[in-house]
């Protein structure tokens, strides 16, 4: 038999409900819209009703998603009771938490103060790496968790999905490509591509690779600066282009433009939250103390 509801799927419905806007719902859940959009389709499909109406003017809740709101809330409510009820272990005090450096540093904004608000007496130390890293540093006990991006050989680790974010093109203004409002890999053909080397992220690496060559797409490729804001001084001064997660879009930089790569999904990074095997609660935790919804993935 199908669940027609899940705790999940509620939150979802919920955050659309409460801002009547996918993009603030997504935001709000530190997720990208399209599979926010998605699982809210499923959701109608599962319950054989329309939950939300979407046009050009907005989003607005049906009389079934007027009906099921009390209940979502409730359940929220519930869920949040439940949760302080029966999870006393704490985050250990001093929590050392990893930070992927293959997203824009965004994405974690605020992440450290909503772990020490909901958990007071912790105090959170980042530490930015590339996700392999930040695997092996769990493994050796140097790490208690921390946000890697996937795909990433996480084996034998507690691993939670929690976001999906698409690649975009990085183009200089002046690019005769900068106009279009949607770049595809066959547009890009000859171009340099700007582009990380393999030991830096061997799994998603070859991710990307296998979708490059689904596509027929061979550019001539530049060694990738690791540090971000010289990679984009690069692009502005037409060294070349990058294809970069969508967080990046959030750095602003003159001469640069950021299109939406048709394929992106395709070529799309994950961010998962991973801790010991032995300390899923960490995970569940901090998910929960930061603001992340349950089971994304």
């Amino acid at each position: 038999m199908v669940q027609r509801l899940d705790s999940r799927s509620l939150s979802l419905f919920l955050a659309v409900a409460e801002t009547l806007s996918f993009r603030q719902a997504a935001e709000r859940l530190h997720l990208s819209q399209p599979p926010l959009s998605r699982a809210v389709r499923e959701l109608e499909e599962r319950l054989g009703v329309r939950l939300f109406e979407r046009n050009t003017k907005g989003v607005t809740l049906t009389a079934a998603g007027e009906k099921l709101l009390p209940y979502a809330r409730g359940v929220a409510k519930l869920l949040r009771e439940a949760e302080a009820a029966v999870v006393t272990q704490a985050l250990p005090p001093n929590l050392r938490l990893g930070l992927t450096s293959a997203v824009e540093p965004a994405w974690f904004r605020g992440l450290a103060q909503r772990v020490q608000a909901a958990h007071p007496g912790t105090v959170v130390t980042t530490f930015s790496d590339t996700s392999p890293r930040l695997v092996r540093q769990i493994r050796a006990g140097k790490l208690d968790a921390a946000f890697i991006a996937l795909p990433t050989d996480a084996d034998g680790l507690h691993l939670r999905e929690l976001d999906r974010l698409p690649m975009v093109v990085a183009i200089p203004s002046a690019h005769r490509l900068a106009k279009r409002r949607a770049v595809r890999l066959a547009d890009l053909q000859g171009e340099r591509v700007f582009w990380f080397e393999r030991a830096r992220q061997p799994a998603f690496y070859d991710h990307c690779q296998t979708v490059f060559s689904r596509h027929g797409f061979a550019p001539p490729k530049l060694r990738e600066p690791t540090d971000h804001h010289v990679l984009l001084s690069e692009v502005a001064n037409g060294r070349g282009i990058a294809l970069l997660p969508k967080s990046f879009t959030a750095l602003s930089r003159a001469g640069i433009v950021y299109r939406r790569l048709v394929e992106g999904e395709e070529l799309s990074v994950g961010i998962g939250l991973a801790s010991p095997s032995d300390r899923a609660d960490v995970a569940h935790i901090l998910t929960a103390a930061a603001g992340f919804p349950q089971d994304i993935g």
